[in-house]
């Protein structure tokens, strides 16, 4: 008998302890799921202690000989999303349409006529520019033609399509007719 509940106690015991370790791993999670996401400031209070922190990190080569190989990869979603949302920050945008592919940005937009073209086309550039890895080529139009529709049509695509090469460069084709920020700080 006293087997039997020594036996029951430890098992309590052990669950107890492995149902608080779990519970540790999924807010550290949480926490760190929270500080990526780019509308984290959105709908609350800002938060001082997570705004004045810094990224840091330092390492040497020996430390990462036994590393695994990491492959870096981009939430495409997320930084649509994030391009977006900057440019709506300025008061003369009304609507945004980004679309993030394997190695293009295509933002279409709307602007009132207190923003001169050249100026939003700036705007909508360099927003994409501050948030994008450098290789991405960044296309912009003030949504003459539809093109907010054809970047609409074209999310639901897939890379592995084979009609989706042809038609994301009809769009760019026809995004080349608005003004692009041709100035010397962009690529094309």
């Amino acid at each position: 008998m006293k087997r039997k509940l020594f036996a029951l106690i430890i098992f309590a015991m052990a669950l107890v302890i492995s149902g608080c370790g779990n519970f540790d791993n999924y807010s550290k999670r949480d926490k760190v799921v929270e500080e990526l996401d780019p509308t984290r400031n959105q709908e609350r209070s800002t938060n001082q202690n997570t705004d004045n922190k810094l990224g840091y990190v330092s390492y040497t080569k020996d430390q990462m000989k036994n590393e695994p190989k990491q492959n870096v990869t981009i939430d495409r979603n997320k930084m649509a999303d994030m391009i977006s949302r900057i440019i709506l920050q300025h008061k003369d945008f009304g609507e945004v349409a980004t679309l993030v592919t394997d190695e293009d940005v295509l933002i279409a937009y709307e602007a009132n006529d207190r923003i001169d073209d050249e100026d939003a086309a700036d705007i909508a550039k360099k927003s994409a520019l501050s948030v994008m890895p450098q290789y991405f080529d960044i296309h912009v139009s003030n949504n003459d033609g539809g093109i907010m529709n054809d970047i609409r049509s074209l999310h639901n695509s897939s890379t592995q399509n084979k009609n989706y090469d042809n038609y994301k460069d009809e769009i760019i084709k026809k995004m080349k007719n608005s003004p692009q920020d041709d100035k010397d700080n962009n690529k094309e």
